[in-house]
């Protein structure tokens, strides 16, 4: 066994020796303060732990269907600040990445206090030999060993507790949880896929004014990655009102509209948009920063939630249990009139409310909640998306706190269904064939939800290497090309009526 190993086996197994304690001296019934006593123990156990396990502690916090709420809190205080390393256990990394004169790629490099520290790399500000202002991100010597190891450990865990609970496994798949975790950080353990995932979201944001990704500038190598410093601070520690409420709004709007486009559209999404990751200054757009964790949406999926959405702002419950039954496997004891209860006494709690009313991610998995005690099984990215949504709320509370959340998905709702509609016809037919809906059809919300969700049903074919039709998706229609504009055209006319 690894020292790495047993490190972890030493944590973990004091965390199982007090809770068998706990319970021989009677169990469940315990105090509010020995819950939160008990959570704050798990919570700094995984924090010693390492990224990996605070990353899994933190998406655990979103999960309270099975996660107990004392629980859930201390959780998602979980957050990665070490105490920096000097800087000369760095410079190996430098050297062998850059080469041993990699000094020359710098004016001046600041050594002695780095911008950030965590578990996984460390970052410092530099000036380059053009005189270029930038932060350098430098790996911590180890990381990728130590992250294997780690995903190995949790891997087997997930599979124990699944053989050892079949009927929660059959509800809530923790092995599939874990797969959409570690998928999504793959650019945390190798930074030319998070230079990757930099460019391709600088040119997504560059539509927006008061949002963009910093600029990757040198070719960055698997353990190091120089980019363009961030102006201003975090969200987390700047004064709002040092922006104008013109750039406070501006920020959240395109904060919001980026990241329905990710969740619907591009289906990849920042997975971590907390108020750390998001840096502000006067006169300037905000800068979304460290894009080591990205999520991805199937096109079901993200079909299907672009639906239930459409749910929640038309105050539809029973829409949107139909929607999210249909997303999900409902297991053989599923109690199917139960959650349609639940969601029409979910509903009109989320609609037209701020975000000083409403946390949205946090509504998203009381959904989640119900599905799961009443027998439905939800697709496993869910739990990633509820965290992303749950970050980036945070972030924007800070900012404009009156925003209202359904109010920035309507003004997006007619590009995201323009979108859906370009995946199976050309713009122009789908344009031509709205249009002339408009002025023929008087058009409702509900038809729009209606072929939608058939339209979810039936995905947009995938295209194999030697250019055959994949056998598990059947080729796209005539009728799907009808469904896709009619999709467009009850957008638009939902939109303009309500105006």
């Amino acid at each position: 066994m690894s020292s790495r190993a047993r490190y972890v086996a030493g944590v973990l197994g004091r965390l199982l020796v007090e809770e068998t304690r706990r319970v021989k001296r009677g169990g469940g019934a315990e105090t509010d303060e020995e819950a939160r006593e008990r959570a704050r123990v798990v919570r700094e156990a995984l924090q010693s732990l390492g990224p990996l396990y605070i990353k899994a502690g933190q998406l655990l916090s979103t999960r309270p269907d099975f996660v107990p709420a004392a629980m859930i809190e201390e959780l998602a205080r979980l957050h990665d600040q070490v105490t920096p390393v000097p800087f000369t256990l760095l410079e190996p990394v430098l050297a062998r990445d850059f080469g041993a004169r990699w000094s020359r790629l710098f004016r001046e490099i600041d050594t002695d206090t780095p911008l950030g520290a965590a578990s996984l790399a460390q970052v410092h500000r530099a000036v380059l030999a053009d005189g270029t202002v930038a932060a350098v991100k430098i790996q911590r010597p180890g990381v990728e060993q130590i992250m294997a190891q780690d995903m190995t450990v949790l891997r087997r865990t997930a599979r124990l507790i699944s053989r050892a609970a079949p009927r929660f496994s059959t509800v809530v798949d923790l092995p599939a949880m874990l797969g959409v975790l570690f998928d999504a950080m793959e650019g945390e353990s190798d930074f030319r896929k998070e230079a990757a995932h930099m460019r391709t979201a600088r040119r997504l944001t560059k539509d927006l004014q008061h949002l963009t990704v910093p600029l990757v500038l040198l070719d960055p190598t698997r353990r190091v990655l120089v980019q363009s410093l961030a102006p201003g601070t975090s969200v987390h520690t700047a004064d709002p009102e040092e922006l104008t409420a013109e750039e406070r709004t501006g920020i959240g709007r395109d904060l919001m509209t980026f990241m329905f486009r990710g969740f619907f559209l591009d289906r990849y999404f920042h997975a971590d948009p907390h108020p750390g990751n998001i840096f502000v200054a006067p006169g300037h757009p905000a800068h979304l920063i460290d894009w080591g964790m990205v999520g991805r949406v199937e096109a079901n999926v993200s079909r299907s939630l672009v639906l239930a959405l459409l749910n929640v702002a038309a105050n539809d419950g029973t829409g949107l249990a139909k929607t999210w039954t249909e997303m999900g496997h409902p297991t053989p004891w599923a109690d199917l009139s139960g959650f349609r209860t639940d969601m029409a006494a979910l509903v009109p709690k989320a609609t037209s409310a701020s975000l000083e009313e409403l946390n949205f991610g946090v509504t998203l998995t009381a959904v989640l909640t119900h599905a799961t005690r009443r027998g439905i099984q939800s697709s496993p990215v869910i739990a990633l998306l509820g965290k992303s949504f749950a970050n980036l709320e945070g972030s924007i509370r800070r900012l404009c706190p009156d925003m209202s959340i359904t109010e920035v998905f309507e003004e997006n709702l007619r590009a995201i269904m323009f979108g859906l509609a370009q995946e199976t016809l050309s713009e122009q037919q789908a344009a031509r064939t709205a249009l002339e809906l408009m002025m023929a059809a008087p058009g409702s919300l509900q038809q729009g939800r209606e072929i939608l969700r058939k339209l979810a049903d039936h995905p947009t074919p995938t295209t194999t290497a030697n250019g055959t039709t994949s056998s598990r998706r059947r080729p796209a229609t005539r009728t799907d090309h009808t469904r896709a504009a009619i999709i467009l055209a009850a957008a638009i006319i939902w939109s303009r009526r309500r105006r």
